[in-house]
């Protein structure tokens, strides 16, 4: 696939920002376990934000490839700063602006899309991670209000974000019809971060328990109908998985370059690194591996933009890219040698941040189940 001139300017800006604003301080952002509000506020700016949301309600109004794109670009500078990004833009823009009211978009949807304010969502549980089905949380209906009990973990942006989109159980007996979406501020009685999780990478992001305890939401702020929350939180998996993919390349390409600079530039023997075969090898293997996954992310991508169905695509984006980005990673350690062990140079940050890549989203396990069901399926089929 070749980007088009509009994906191209995409990319220019986004990688300006990123060389510009986010590069040189990610180390800081890293230590002190958050990101500035203005950065996001400016990535909003941007359009980058909310960049599939219509500009009706504050967003770029671009396509899906130019999303991927931008999420590559801003990945390479920091990967956690990235994952609050994708968050906002998918699953909470996108299942805002397909399922939300007009008042529920003027509240929440046109805040998120333009940065000024960031949101979470709450998904996941101690017992149900990979198994949306088996979520606990309950949502009781109490006059005009949903009153949430539960506990919710992994929560990217937790503490830092504005707005959650929760999942929540409405009907025990219904199964997975009984489960309902609800948005809500996080600055109200009953939403409690109980603790910020420390982590082997990503750590500008905040990642949190969340305890729900009597948590009280206006019945205005159900998203979509009663019933309707197992089918929105699985609506954006596809979208969701190629922007993992897409945040895999960015940190596995920013691995790549600094690798091939510091080959390029060390000396051994009376040449440089890069002219010792062995190296030399290594890196046209990482080169080649980063574009097949590139591919595979964009083609992706572009299935979504034509409204086709792309879930065997987008899981073999996600897995493909984020088991590379890892070898890729590892390698540029080993071409630094024990440079690359040390804080002082940055590919070990970027294995660290790798590694959660194959976990989020759906986990590479289930990757490949989805793709063993979708290959049996074609059979069937055939």
């Amino acid at each position: 696939m070749i980007l088009k001139p509009e994906h191209l300017e995409i990319q220019r800006v986004a990688r300006g920002f990123t060389t510009r604003e986010i590069v040189p301080y990610a180390r800081h952002w890293e230590t002190a376990g958050s990101v500035p509000s203005q950065v996001l506020r400016a990535l909003g700016g941007l359009g980058f934000m909310g960049l599939c949301v219509t500009p009706e309600w504050g967003g770029a109004g671009a396509d899906f490839v130019s999303y991927v794109v931008a999420v590559e670009e801003i990945a390479a500078g920091d990967c956690g700063l990235c994952n609050m990004l994708c968050v906002n833009n998918s699953p909470n823009c996108a299942a805002l602006q397909e399922h939300g009211t007009a008042a529920q978009k003027e509240r929440f949807l046109r805040p998120l899309a333009t940065g000024e304010q960031t949101s979470a969502f709450l998904l996941t549980e101690a017992g149900a991670g990979s198994d949306a089905a088996a979520i606990t949380t309950r949502a009781v209906r109490r006059g005009d209000r949903f009153v949430l009990d539960g506990s919710k973990y992994f929560v990217t942006a937790g503490r830092s974000a504005a707005v959650a989109l929760i999942v929540a159980v409405t009907d025990p007996g219904a199964g997975k019809r009984g489960i309902s979406c609800f948005l809500t501020p996080t600055n109200v009685p009953g939403y409690r971060v109980v603790r910020e999780e420390q982590k082997l990478g990503q750590r500008a992001a905040d990642t949190c328990q969340i305890a729900l305890e009597g948590l009280e939401i206006p019945a205005e702020y159900l998203l979509g109908a009663p019933g309707q929350g197992y089918q929105i939180a699985l609506a954006y998996l596809e979208q969701g998985r190629i922007g993992v993919a897409a945040q895999a390349l960015g940190v596995a390409r920013a691995a790549f370059d600094a690798a091939l600079t510091y080959a390029q530039q060390r000396q051994t023997f009376g040449k440089s690194l890069m002219e010792h075969q062995a190296i030399n090898f290594k890196l046209a293997d990482m080169a080649t591996a980063l574009e097949a996954a590139r591919q595979l992310t964009w083609h992706a991508a572009a299935l979504k933009d034509a409204r086709r169905p792309c879930l065997k695509e987008a899981s073999m984006a996600k897995l493909a890219a984020s088991e590379i980005a890892e070898r890729v990673c590892s390698a540029a350690i080993q071409i630094h040698g024990g440079y690359g062990y040390l804080a002082d140079f940055p590919v070990e940050k970027y294995y660290r941040d790798a590694r959660v890549l194959s976990i989020y989203e759906g986990t590479n396990e289930i990757q490949r189940l989805v793709i063993g069901r979708a290959l049996a399926a074609d059979t069937n089929r055939g």
